[in-house]
C-alpha cells in the first residue's frame, strides 16, 4: 500500500483494540496499547501503538496523539532495558509498504538487541508461541513504572 489511504477497520491492530484478536498486553493506558509482536524479529519484541486512532502512519496522525504515543514508547522501552537488560535497543516505525510497513495502523516497534545475536527480518519467519510471549509480556510488564 502507499503512504495514502483510507483507513481498515479491520487489520490486526484495530481488531485487538476491540478485543477480536488475541495479544499478549504488556502495558495500556488511555491512550496506549503495548504488546508482543507475534513475528518477532528479536526476543522481547514489542509493539506500541494508539488507542484512539486511525492513522495509518507517522505522517497521518496528530500532535497531540503523537506526544502520549512517544511517551508510551519510551515508558516501554525503558521496561524492556530493565526487564530483559538488552545491549542495545531499536525503535523504529516505517511508513508505506515500500518502506516495510505491513499493518496500516500507526505503530512503532521495540526491539532488543544482544551483542552477537543476530536480528530476524522484518515480517518474516514463524509465528512465535503465544505462551512464551506471555511470560515475556509479563517479564516486562512488571518493569513498567
Amino acid at each position: 500500500m502507499s503512504l495514502d489511504g483510507a483507513y481498515d477497520e479491520g487489520n490486526i491492530f484495530a481488531k485487538i483494540l476491540r478485543g477480536e484478536a488475541p495479544a499478549a498486553r504488556i502495558y495500556e493506558d488511555s491512550h496506549v496499547l503495548a504488546f508482543m509482536d507475534v513475528f518477532p524479529q528479536a526476543r522481547g519484541h514489542v509493539l506500541v501503538i494508539p488507542k484512539h486512532s486511525r492513522a495509518r502512519n507517522l505522517m497521518d496522525e496528530e500532535p497531540e496523539v503523537l506526544r502520549e504515543l512517544i511517551l508510551g514508547v519510551q515508558r516501554v522501552t525503558r521496561a524492556v532495558r530493565a526487564a530483559l537488560n538488552p545491549d542495545g535497543i531499536v525503535v523504529t516505525q516505517f511508513n508505506g509498504s515500500t518502506a516495510g510497513q505491513t499493518i496500516f495502523h500507526l505503530h512503532f516497534h521495540i526491539i532488543p538487541r544482544w551483542e552477537g545475536v543476530p536480528v530476524g527480518r522484518h515480517a518474516s519467519g514463524g509465528m512465535a508461541d503465544m505462551e512464551e510471549l506471555k511470560a515475556l509480556a509479563h517479564q516486562i510488564a512488571e518493569k513498567i513504572s
